[in-house]
């Protein structure tokens, strides 16, 4: 069975991921023709390395390529068939992205597949739906420096757009400690609902189940089941247990703190910010509930980018 290494570079995390293919030769694949045989991420926070002027610096060309040559080299411990490498909102969105990402890969040896916003959201849907039919829905991706919305309708997905706010980027804006104060949580909130304003139509991504993917949303459902001392995080989530969760950041931060380090202690600074995203996205939305994904943007690269 061939092995084949997936590596996301993020805006927070970098991680690679090694899959065994039980037939690589399919038209189509499920969750069940694939298993990953390592996760490996190095919270790398590449965000950190933009410039006030909007460029990727040096130096974070050089933490990239850095990390890129560990996960590659790890990889070929697994005699991977291919090694891909693709890149999100932090490279995208550089005012230098062509020349950043050639940097990069001179520096690194690796190709590096820039994704759109609406690649990037589709792969999510493809990853998502590995598991599961979704006929109808929002699917939410919260990323370190976007959120990607995709509207899916007939089971099949539409209208993919991506907000320029993640959660780590929102955690840089707005956030002067590690976390934020009650006026901090505001203006997150607020600069998200200001973009969500701008969409030309904001009632097409409105239903009563979001479906979320992402670390930011499992840090999320981490965080729940240690608010409610669950043992295993839960796979849905209802509006009231993430404001429960603000609430508590709110009210108590020394408590709240004490139980995300437990929850997601590399999270903890993003984990607030991600909540507050959630958490405005479902009240525009109307939804009730959020149904919390195994599979995600990876996943789909690896099914249609890389298996086809």
């Amino acid at each position: 069975m061939p092995n084949y290494a997936v590596i996301d570079l993020g805006s927070n995390t970098i991680r690679l991921v090694v899959y065994e293919v039980k037939d690589d030769r399919r038209k189509t694949y499920s969750s069940k023709d694939f298993k990953s045989l390592i996760n490996d991420k190095v919270m790398a926070g590449l965000s950190a390395f933009v410039a006030d002027d909007g460029t990727f610096t040096d130096d974070g060309v050089r933490r990239a390529a850095s990390v890129l040559k560990g996960h590659a080299k790890r990889a070929r411990y697994f005699d991977c068939k291919r090694i891909d490498v693709f890149a999100t909102a932090v490279l995208r969105n550089a005012a230098n992205s062509a020349e950043a990402v050639a940097a990069i890969e001179r520096e690194s040896g690796l190709a590096i597949n820039l994704l759109s916003a609406a690649d990037e959201a589709h792969l999510g849907f493809v990853g998502a739906t590995c598991d599961r039919t979704i006929e109808r829905g929002t699917l939410v991706d919260i990323g370190g420096g976007s959120t990607e919305l995709t509207r899916i309708e007939d089971g099949r997905d539409f209208d993919n757009v991506s907000l320029g706010q993640g959660s780590l980027s929102s955690y840089a804006a707005f956030v002067r400690a590690i976390l934020p104060t009650a006026e901090e949580m505001d203006a997150v909130a607020g600069a998200l609902f200001e973009r969500l304003a701008a969409l030309s139509d904001r009632d097409a991504y409105r239903t009563d189940v979001v479906y979320g993917i992402g670390g930011s949303v499992r840090a999320a459902a981490k965080m729940s089941a240690q608010m409610s001392r669950e043992i295993v995080r839960p796979k849905t989530m209802t509006a009231a247990q993430i404001r429960a969760i603000l609430n508590l950041c709110r009210t108590d931060p020394d408590a709240f703190a004490h139980l995300a380090l437990k929850a997601s202690a590399e999270r903890i600074h993003t984990l607030v910010p991600g909540c507050l995203i959630l958490d405005t996205l479902m009240s525009a939305f109307c939804a009730r509930r959020l149904d919390i994904c195994k599979y995600g943007v990876r996943e789909g690269y690896l099914v249609e980018r890389v298996l086809g």
